[in-house]
C-alpha cells in the first residue's frame, strides 16, 4: 500500500467542486495528500469538498481560478505553492462542455470549448511543469472521454476538445520525460455525474444506454478518481504517454446496437 501513499505530496486538482474532480480531491487526501481544490464559480460545492477533506482530518485549500484565463491561472498556481508547497501532481479536470449540433456552434462557444478543454489545459500544464521539471519530478494527469474516440451527434466541439487533448498527452509525455514528469490521461466512459445525467430527459433511453454498455451500468466518479490515483502512483512509475479508458468495456464496443434501441432519437452521452 506504500506505492498508493501520498503523504507529504501536493496535488492541484482543476475543475475539484463536483462529480470526478470532487472524488478525485478525496481520494487523494485520503491517502495523504495535500490538495489544492481549484474551481471556478462553485464555490459552495468547492467548500463542500473542503469541508469534507478537513472534517476527516485531511489538508486541503480552496483555488479559485479559471483556467481559460492565463494569469488567474498563474495566480492561482502561485497561491497553491506558498500555502502547500511545489505541486507534485497535477490532475486537468476542468472542463466546458457543449450539446450543439456541429452547425449550430457559434465561435464564441467553440472558443469557450478549447480554451477551457485544451489551451488552459495546455498552458496549466506548462506553469507547473516548469516546477516539476527543476525538481526532476513529477505526473501530470488529463481527464478525456470516450468521446475522443468514439464520437456521438451532437458532441462535435466538446469531442475535438478531447482528441487534442489525448495528441497533447503523448506529446508532452516525450517533451517531459527527461524532466521525470510523466503525463498520462485517463478517459472516462459514461460516468454517473449531474453533468452526463443533464443530457438524459427520457428514463427509458437511460436504460437503454446503460444497458448498452458491458457492464450494464454507469460508472462512478469514485472509479475514476482510482485510475487517476494509480497513474499518479509509483505504482505507474514506467507508465506515460498512455491513455487509459475507464468505461466498462463500452470502448471495446460497436456502436449499433445503441442506435437501434431508439432509431429516432440517438443516444445522448
Amino acid at each position: 500500500m506504500a506505492l498508493f501513499d501520498f503523504s507529504g505530496k501536493t496535488v492541484l486538482i482543476s475543475g475539484a467542486s463536483r462529480g470526478i474532480g470532487s472524488a478525485t480531491a478525496m481520494a487523494f487526501a485520503n491517502a495523504g495528500a495535500r490538495v489544492a481544490i481549484n474551481y471556478r464559480a462553485d464555490l459552495a460545492g468547492a467548500t463542500g469538498v473542503l469541508n469534507g477533506i478537513i472534517d476527516a482530518g485531511g489538508k486541503a485549500i480552496l483555488a479559485p481560478a479559471d483556467i481559460a484565463d492565463a494569469a488567474g491561472t498563474e495566480k492561482m498556481v502561485g497561491l497553491v505553492e506558498s500555502a502547500l508547497g511545489p505541486v507534485d501532481i497535477l490532475v486537468n479536470n476542468a472542463a466546458a462542455f457543449s450539446r450543439r449540433h456541429f452547425l449550430d456552434v457559434s465561435a464564441d462557444e467553440l472558443d469557450v470549448i478549447m480554451n477551457t478543454n485544451f489551451r488552459g489545459l495546455f498552458l496549466l500544464s506548462q506553469i507547473v511543469a516548469r516546477s516539476m521539471s527543476s525538481r526532476k519530478t513529477g505526473a501530470i494527469v488529463h481527464v478525456s472521454s470516450i468521446l475522443a474516440q468514439l464520437a456521438v451527434p451532437t458532441r462535435s466541439a466538446y469531442a475535438a476538445s478531447k482528441g487534442a487533448l489525448e495528441s497533447l498527452t503523448r506529446a508532452m509525455a516525450l517533451d517531459l520525460a527527461a524532466s521525470g514528469i510523466r503525463v498520462n490521461a485517463v478517459s472516462p466512459g459514461l460516468i454517473q455525474t449531474d453533468a452526463m445525467l443533464a443530457g438524459f430527459t427520457d428514463p427509458r433511453r437511460l436504460e437503454a444506454v446503460q444497458q448498452h454498455i458491458p457492464f450494464q451500468r454507469f460508472g462512478t466518479p469514485d472509479e475514476i478518481a482510482q485510475a487517476i490515483l494509480f497513474l499518479a502512483s509509483p505504482a505507474a512509475s514506467y507508465i506515460s504517454g498512455v491513455i487509459l479508458g475507464v468505461d466498462g468495456a463500452l470502448g471495446a464496443r460497436e456502436a449499433g446496437p445503441v442506435f437501434s434501441a431508439a432509431p429516432s432519437t440517438p443516444p445522448v452521452i
